[in-house]
């Protein structure tokens, strides 16, 4: 078959690993200047390593990614440090990253750090999915782990991931996060970016071509049954063709789409992100802490900090410390329109709450990256709205983070969808 594949990120580029590996011929176009989508990075002359645009780590769970780098054979390049992850409560940052850690947190009595803990045991394994999504995550926290545990420590997370959605979540969602994730990170020898440069030469070895700068305009099917894809100025005449952007994004490329798929499209909800990267002269965090979750109530302007040099060694960039500012933000919030000089104002003095001895003199640098499709929102029942992965249209496919769940997006995931999605391709046209 001939096909085109929309998007060279995690999700594109491993279909088109395994369509080329089995003799198809694949062309991916890709609208930005480097392949990697959401967990692409950058890097300047003085670096080692690239950073990448958007916080990313794999977890040691991530089997379909991990399982890919060793079929690749470059399973001696994944590194998995153990970072420390911590919560702030009342002025002070504490680890809740093990159970052992969980049962120190002295916010809550014994009894509530207990029931914490069996309410956590639970969810990871025991608990399905399928009759947690019939109820939403707010309801179902608080009264399995009570009001004032759900207050402290969940709460936070779900408005600061969700903003205005925050009550509609389902269960499932919180589920999958406790179920698939571990306190050991892992990440690529060289960053991300070392990856999907490495992962992009291997598939165009198998007789690949990827075309960067070339966002897709229209999708069409033509008279005799195939599909035009207009790219740059060109029409690619393909048998099949895979999407991995956006719901909106394919809704706007393929015109022909109607009826209950396309509602389905334009019905899901998703939040933006932004984030900031700081280059600093000095570590921020004394105690070496990696992640941290902020509480909007307490009044910072993001949900996260994460100091990426403790979790890779600023010997990779130079003796930068490189650290992410960020946060998910419904569309149209005022920080997709702030300047970035204007956001630096905003998000640099709460760092003296992390370092007393902080000020601007040690900023080196800074870069600002939006996105407005970041973080889809799962209501209640969700597995009943999502779209499937074969478009009422012959021979058009779609495989996006809108479709993993009930697990959450990243390119654990993304490998796991686009692979998917490849060998269904593979067997409706054989």
């Amino acid at each position: 078959m001939k096909v085109a594949i929309v998007g060279a990120g995690a999700g594109g580029l491993a279909a088109a690993y395994d369509l080329c590996a089995a003799g198809h011929e694949v062309v991916v176009l890709e609208a930005a200047d480097y392949v990697g989508g959401l967990a692409a990075g950058i890097s300047t002359d003085r670096w080692d390593w690239s950073i990448e645009r958007y916080y990313h780590h794999w977890f040691a769970s991530d089997e379909h990614m991990l399982g890919l780098i060793e079929e690749l054979g470059w399973k001696d390049q994944v590194l998995f440090p153990r970072p420390v992850t911590v919560v702030y409560h009342a002025g002070e940052f504490y680890a809740l990253d093990s159970p052992i850690a969980v049962l120190r947190f002295p916010a809550l009595s014994i009894f509530e750090r207990l029931r914490l803990g069996m309410v956590i045991a639970y969810l990871k394994y025991v608990a399905h999915w399928q009759p947690l999504e019939k109820e939403t995550a707010h309801d179902w926290l608080r009264r399995w782990i009570g009001e004032r545990p759900y207050e402290i420590l969940w709460k936070p997370l779900l408005v600061g991931k969700f903003g205005p959605y925050y009550q509609e979540v389902n269960m499932a969602w919180f589920w999958a996060r406790i179920k698939a994730r571990t306190p050991r990170l892992g990440t690529f020898d060289g960053g991300f970016q070392a990856f999907f440069d490495k992962f992009a030469d291997k598939i165009k070895e198998l007789g690949a071509r990827i075309e960067l700068s070339t966002p897709v305009h229209k999708i069409e099917p033509t008279e005799d049954g195939r599909l035009s894809v207009e790219a740059g100025g060109e029409s690619h005449i393909v048998d099949q063709c895979l999407v991995t952007s956006s719901p909106g994004a394919l809704a706007k490329m393929a015109p022909s789409l109607t009826g209950d798929y396309l509602e389905q499209l334009l019905e899901l909800k998703s939040m933006g992100a932004i984030v900031m990267i700081l280059a600093l002269k000095q570590r921020l965090s004394e105690q070496g802490f990696y992640w941290h979750n902020l509480p909007k109530s307490a009044g910072f302007p993001y949900l996260s900090l994460v100091e990426h040099t403790n979790f890779v060694s600023p010997e990779h960039f130079d003796g930068d410390h490189l650290v992410y500012v960020g946060d998910y933000l419904e569309q149209g919030h005022e920080y997709f329109n702030l300047s970035d000089e204007g956001l630096l104002e905003r998000f640099l003095p709460p760092l003296e709450q992390f370092n007393e001895d902080f000020n601007s003199d040690w900023l080196k640098d800074y870069w600002v990256f939006r996105t407005s499709y970041a973080q889809p929102v799962p209501p209640v029942n969700h597995s009943r709205s999502i779209p499937d992965i074969k478009t009422p249209i012959e021979g058009l496919w779609f495989a996006s983070m809108s479709q993993v769940y009930p697990w959450d997006r990243g390119t654990n995931f993304a490998v796991e969808i686009g692979r998917r999605a490849a060998s269904e391709m593979m067997r409706s046209g054989s």
